[in-house]
């Protein structure tokens, strides 16, 4: 029979989104934590890995969460770079018909869209309507964790290519923005 502290620990969701609060609250670049067989790698760079891991095709979920945690950081932006069509998927659709100057702001991690702040209120942000660099444009939700998205750039929505409520992928295409 187990003594208490010897059992295992079992690691619970809200034990991961308290790290990542505590990893966003700190000035660390990187945080590794391993508990038994719960590992969990966090930093600040997309293409950190944990020592001695094999590099891997696709980000594992602890390398998300730490895309998750950057991109929550106060004052995160997204990456802004000219239109490319997207590899497969519905915001792929009419995306070689971008004008060239319009900019695509992507999604600076994985998980659900929302362009309102509740459920019910107004959206953020309209085509058509004008925004600054600082205009919240969306929310993106991760375990619980909600992170404003804000544009990077002054101009007007050309368009919005992601329905409310859609899980998105790190660097998907959100919106086209024209710039001003």
């Amino acid at each position: 029979m187990k003594t208490p502290d010897t059992a295992p620990q079992q690691v619970k969701p809200e034990d991961i989104e308290a790290l990542i609060e505590v990893f966003q609250a700190s000035d660390w670049d990187e945080m590794h934590l391993t508990m038994g067989e719960f590992e969990i790698f966090l930093s600040n760079d997309p293409n950190a890995a944990p020592q001695g891991a094999a590099p891997a095709p696709a980000p594992a979920p602890a390398a998300l969460a730490a895309s998750a945690a950057s991109a929550a950081a106060p004052g995160a932006a997204p990456a802004l770079a000219a239109p490319a069509p997207a590899a497969g998927g519905p915001a792929s659709a009419g995306a070689e018909d971008v004008p060239a100057h319009w900019q695509v702001v992507s999604a600076p991690n994985l998980g659900t869209f929302y362009r309102a702040p509740k459920p019910g209120a107004a959206n953020y942000c309209e085509v058509g309507q004008s925004v600054t660099a600082d205009s919240e444009l969306c929310l993106i939700e991760v375990m619980k964790l909600f992170t404003a998205l804000r544009g990077g750039i002054a101009g007007t929505v050309r368009r919005i290519c992601v329905a409310d409520g859609e899980m998105v992928e790190y660097g998907q295409p959100l919106f086209y923005i024209e710039p001003a």
